[in-house]
């Protein structure tokens, strides 16, 4: 019976997430012939050209590299269809164009941050946090033509609690995808599973969709009631994380403001988006139907602070709303 290494595997991916899955399959060694990832970009102050994650990890252990502009190239392809993989394995990467993902003979397989066919999309792990859901996982899943689409492979589930974070909950899935990873390449290679249309899970319930964030997302509208705007702060926290706009009540002067968690606080109803604070301790603000205790905040052009650290420094905060 053949096993996971004994396959020629292609790994694509770029972020901090995705180097947890080829790592896994380095160690665990399985037979890794390229690594596919993103050209290095300007990045920082300085515009220095950095290199991804995945390539950083790929390079310090010696892996073939391969960074494509553009995906149908026909001298990627051939340096691609050269390195004749019997399986290709894509984390965190870009959408993939029929004559990649087909090309190996076992196909390709994705590894996906939701439990599909809920969130597909490009931000899973920050939809199913803004969304209040209590449980999330990985997927991985066979290619197909429309994207996170394809037959169900594998699916491993976790709980979201009260006081998770997109950050804690992409540090568990990082960690729990990688093992699928793993799993599915020994499925694959024995063919030992059942590839389940998505169709068929879904039955009649609700798709829920995960569309790339944009700036306007992460505007936290103060009108909307507590759990809904707690829920938008955890959901991206640390990254890219919810803002608002601290407002002079009297001059006007605006600043822009990072939230990265808030509790649940005790107060009497009034217009959202009020403060109210000691000063020293805490830092509470109206929402539709209650307050929240700010814990982490960063002003424009500051670093992160804690609410005690950040009062000691802005000492005029009661003269100021959130809007």
């Amino acid at each position: 019976m053949t096993q996971g290494k004994d396959l020629r595997i292609v790994f694509m991916g770029t972020p901090d997430f995705a180097v947890a899955s080829l790592q896994k399959l380095v160690e665990n060694g399985n037979n890794v012939v390229g690594v596919i990832t993103a050209p290095d970009r300007p990045a920082g102050r300085g515009k220095q050209l950095a290199e991804s994650a995945v390539k950083k990890y790929a390079v310090a252990n010696s892996l073939k590299v391969l960074q494509p502009e553009k995906l149908k190239n026909p001298e990627f392809l051939a340096e691609l269809e050269a390195l004749n993989a019997d399986l290709q394995v894509v984390v965190a990467f870009r959408m993939l164009p029929e004559v990649v993902w087909s090309m190996p003979r076992l196909g390709t397989f994705n590894l996906h941050g939701s439990l599909l066919p809920q969130y597909r999309g490009a931000a899973p792990l920050n939809w199913a946090v803004i969304n209040g859901e209590t449980k999330t996982g990985v997927t991985t899943f066979l290619l197909d033509h429309e994207i996170d689409t394809g037959k169900i492979l594998f699916k491993k589930e976790i709980d979201i609690w009260e006081n998770d974070t997109v950050g804690t909950i992409h540090d568990s899935l990082m960690e729990i995808g990688a093992g699928l990873v793993v799993e599915t390449v020994d499925a694959l290679a024995s063919g030992d599973y059942k590839a389940i249309p998505q169709e068929e899970l879904a039955g009649e319930t609700e798709i829920k969709h995960a569309p790339k964030i944009f700036k306007d997302d992460c505007k936290i509208d103060w009108s909307k009631d507590v759990e809904s705007v707690r829920n938008l702060i955890r959901g991206l926290s640390p990254y890219p994380a919810a803002w608002t706009t601290l407002v002079h009540e009297k001059s006007g002067q605006e600043i822009s403001a990072k939230m990265f968690f808030a509790m649940h606080a005790d107060g009497k109803t009034t217009t959202p988006g009020s403060i109210e604070t000691d000063g020293k301790n805490y830092l509470k603000v109206a929402c539709g139907d209650g307050w929240l205790q700010i814990t982490d905040i960063q002003l424009a052009g500051k670093k992160r602070m804690k609410t005690n650290d950040f009062l000691r420094g802005f000492q005029q905060i009661g003269e100021y709303r959130f809007q």
